[in-house]
């Protein structure tokens, strides 16, 4: 029996119901192409979709479908290995689950933005869930579309099409840094956590929930911060809130008032006493310096 016959029988019987897909073989479909993707520019090679999803036997009408429209599949049912096979494939585009067990889509999709190996690939969200709020977030954090389960396989593989073309058009932007040496695991959580505490410095997240967001736990986010940054997280984010609170205040739009509640802080008077201990100054006193173009020094 050939090696291709073998794993079309096992991918069968992977998905039939009552058998659990096995996490350690990545199944994939290579399907016959006589005739050139009209979605895709003449002579490009077989797309391929990484989808990662801990059900995968539920999508399986989807990956027929996918199938059939010419592209090559692989799997993975959890999500860090999603993470890592995307990085050693380097797929076209993906598809994510946004809700699996212990790391979800969001975290995930955090991580794939940050690495280099996968910062540009598209990535279609595919849930269950029905909130508006999640799915904005989804698209927020790096998603460019975002489909609902129950889902029709043809809307699938439509929306695939439509983001490979796009993502195949030319751009006059240089990518900066394709050329820099790959990010390590830790490089890209750290990326990942620093984005994150930057666009919730108003409501800023719990520690475990900060970890958790990236992909990892509290003991190996606070050793990172620790030897990559040389300060801790809680002191990270104080520093941050004073960075963007001087931003603020050279710009001189925002009133003092607003910029504290910008940057989380409950009053007027808690942010002011906050930037004093830090900058020896006022947070007025410091707008009418920049103002002045006087000279400042911070602590």
């Amino acid at each position: 029996m050939s090696s291709g016959l073998s794993k079309s029988m096992r991918w069968t019987k992977s998905l039939s119901p009552g058998h659990h897909y096995d996490a350690e073989y990545q199944s994939q479909f290579h399907p016959n192409h006589d005739k050139d993707d009209p979605m895709l520019p003449p002579g490009s090679p077989v797309p391929r979709i990484l989808l990662i999803d801990d059900r995968p036997e539920e999508l399986r009408e989807v990956l027929e479908a996918l199938k059939v429209a010419g592209y090559s599949v692989a799997l993975a049912d959890s999500p860090m290995s999603g993470f890592r096979r995307a990085q050693a494939m380097n797929p076209a585009l993906i598809i994510l689950d946004l809700r699996m067990p212990q790391v979800d889509g969001f975290a995930v999709c955090r991580l794939l933005r940050e690495a280099q190996q996968s910062a540009k690939i598209p990535i279609i969200f595919l849930s269950s869930v029905q909130t508006v709020e999640e799915r904005l977030e989804a698209l927020r954090i790096g998603g460019v579309d975002f489909v609902t389960k129950p889902c029709h396989p043809e809307e699938v593989v439509a929306r695939v099409g439509v983001h490979l073309r796009l993502a195949h058009r030319p751009s006059n932007t240089p990518d900066l840094e394709a050329t820099g040496e790959p990010r390590d695991a830790d490089e890209v959580i750290l990326r990942a956590a620093i984005r994150l505490i930057q666009d919730n410095l108003k409501t800023p997240l719990e520690l475990s929930e900060l970890a958790n967001s990236v992909g990892t736990n509290k003991k190996r986010l606070l050793r990172i911060f620790r030897q990559r940054m040389g300060t801790t997280v809680y002191a990270f984010i104080r520093e941050e809130r004073m960075r963007r609170a001087r931003s603020l205040l050279e710009e001189g739009i925002l009133s003092v008032e607003d910029i504290a509640a910008f940057v989380g802080y409950q009053s007027a008077a808690n942010f002011s006493t906050a930037f004093r201990s830090i900058e020896g100054m006022s947070p007025r006193e410091y707008r009418r310096a920049r103002k002045e173009g006087g000279e400042y020094q911070s602590r």
